[in-house]
C-alpha cells in the first residue's frame, strides 16, 4: 500500500493547476481498548487526513476532530474546500504566511486546520531535505519520556491495561467520577511507576478537587490535569492554594490567546495540535507559556503515527509529554515516531520522516478484534 493510495477516493480532492494538489479524507481508527473518559466511551475515532503535493514531493498531515467543540471528520473534511485557492496560489516555502492566511481564510474546524497545517510542514522539510525538528532548530536526543495512557474502566480491566503497558515508565490515569479510589487503588496493586491524573473537568466543586488531589499526592502522582470545569477559572486559585503537584490546564487551554489568561490559574498549560490548529500555533504557545514560567505537556487526541509524530517533532521543548495516541489504536496506517523504555525517538529521515506501513490487514476482526463492543464515537 503506499501513501497515495491511502488517501485515494472517498476524498475531497482539489487541485492548483499542474503544479499543486490538495487531498483531504476521513479515516476511522479502531482502538485496542474501548477508551473511556468522565465524557465519552467509545471504540473508534474519525480522524481527517491530508496530503498536499507539488514538485514531486507529498507532505502528509493529520488532524482529529473533537465532539466537545461540535466538530467532525466529515466536516472538516467538507470545510477545506475554503483552502484551496489559498495553497493553489501560496509559496509553500513561506509556511508561516501560508498557514496564517489558512488560519485566516478557514473559520473554526481546529482538527481540520491542523491536518493542513502539518502537511505544509511536512512538506516544506521535504522540500528542505530536513527532518522537521531541525526546521524548529531542535535536538532530536532532547526529547522527554512519554506517558501511556489508561481509560477509566473495572478494576480487572484497569490492572490488565496496566500490565499491557509494562514498557512505559510513566503513565496517565483518567479519573473524574466517583470510582477515582477504586480506579487508582487497581493501578497500584500492580505498579509502583509515577503517575500523572487527568481529570477531564470531573470534578465539580473546588473542595471536592482539594480533597482528591491531596488523596492522589498519597499515591504517587506528580501532576493533575484540568480537575475543574474549565469555565470554573476563580476556584482554581482556592485549589492551587491548597495542593502540592503541578495543576495544568486541558480544556480550558484551546488557542494561543488561552494561555496568558490561564496564568494567574494553573502551574502549567496542556497543548494539542488538534486543538489549536496545528503546529506552529502550538510552537506559539509553548513560547508564550515559558515567558510567562509556565510549565508545558503536550498532549494529543486518538490518532496516528501521523500526527503523534508531528507533534513529537517538538517534545524537545516540554516538561511532559502525552504522545500516545497512536499506541492505543489497531489500524495505524503509518509508522513514524517510536518509543523506547518510555522515550520518544524521532526519525531521522526529511520531513515528518513517516512512511506508509508495508502490510496492513484491513479485516473488520483485525481492525475491531476480540475487545470489541459497539459504542457510540462521542467527545474525546
Amino acid at each position: 500500500m503506499t501513501r497515495r493510495s491511502l488517501l485515494a477516493t472517498p476524498a475531497v480532492a482539489l487541485a492548483a493547476a499542474n503544479t499543486a494538489e490538495f487531498e483531504a479524507r476521513s479515516q476511522r481508527l479502531f482502538l485496542r481498548h474501548t477508551w473511556t473518559t468522565t465524557m465519552s466511551s467509545s471504540d473508534y475515532r474519525d480522524v481527517i487526513y491530508t496530503a498536499v503535493t507539488r514538485d514531486g514531493i507529498t507532505g502528509h498531515g493529520e488532524g482529529a476532530p473533537i465532539v466537545r467543540y461540535k466538530e467532525s471528520a466529515a466536516e472538516g473534511v467538507r470545510s477545506l474546500e475554503a483552502v484551496r485557492a489559498v495553497l493553489a496560489k501560496s509559496n509553500w516555502r513561506h509556511y508561516r504566511k501560508v498557514l496564517d492566511e489558512v488560519h485566516r481564510t478557514l473559520a473554526g474546524n481546529w482538527a481540520a486546520k491542523a491536518a493542513v497545517d502539518i502537511a505544509v510542514h511536512d512538506w516544506v522539510a521535504q522540500k528542505m531535505g530536513v527532518p522537521l525538528y531541525q526546521l524548529f532548530g531542535l535536538d532530536p536526543a532532547g526529547t522527554p519520556l512519554t506517558t501511556f495512557s489508561i481509560g477509566i474502566d473495572n478494576p480487572e480491566m484497569t490492572r490488565q491495561k496496566v500490565r499491557e503497558a509494562e514498557p512505559y515508565p510513566v503513565l496517565k490515569i483518567k479519573v473524574g467520577l466517583d470510582t477515582d479510589e477504586a480506579t487508582l487503588d487497581a493501578v497500584r496493586s500492580v505498579t509502583k511507576k509515577p503517575l500523572r491524573v487527568d481529570a477531564n473537568e470531573g470534578w465539580k466543586t473546588k473542595e471536592e478537587a482539594v480533597r482528591k488531589i491531596n488523596w492522589l499526592e498519597s499515591q504517587g502522582v506528580e501532576m493533575v490535569e484540568q480537575p475543574l470545569p474549565a469555565a470554573m477559572l476563580e476556584e482554581m486559585k482556592y485549589v492551587r492554594a491548597k495542593v502540592h503537584i503541578p495543576v495544568l490546564a486541558d480544556e480550558a487551554c484551546l488557542q494561543p490567546g488561552d494561555v496568558p489568561k490561564l496564568a494567574p490559574y494553573f502551574d502549567g498549560v496542556n497543548v494539542k495540535i488538534d486543538k489549536c490548529g496545528g503546529l506552529l500555533p502550538a510552537l506559539r504557545m509553548i513560547e508564550m507559556a515559558r515567558s510567562l514560567k509556565m510549565k508545558v505537556m503536550l498532549g494529543c487526541m486518538i490518532s496516528s503515527s501521523v500526527a503523534v509524530t508531528a507533534a513529537a517533532h517538538l517534545s524537545p521543548l516540554l516538561d511532559y509529554a502525552d504522545l500516545d495516541g497512536n499506541l492505543l489504536i489497531r489500524n495505524d496506517p503509518f509508522e513514524g515516531v517510536t518509543v523506547e523504555k518510555g522515550k520518544l525517538m524521532l526519525p531521522r529521515r526529511p520531513g515528518l520522516g513517516i512512511r506508509a506501513r508495508a502490510t496492513e490487514d484491513r479485516s473488520r476482526k483485525t481492525e475491531v478484534g476480540r475487545n470489541y463492543r459497539p459504542a457510540q464515537q462521542v467527545a474525546t
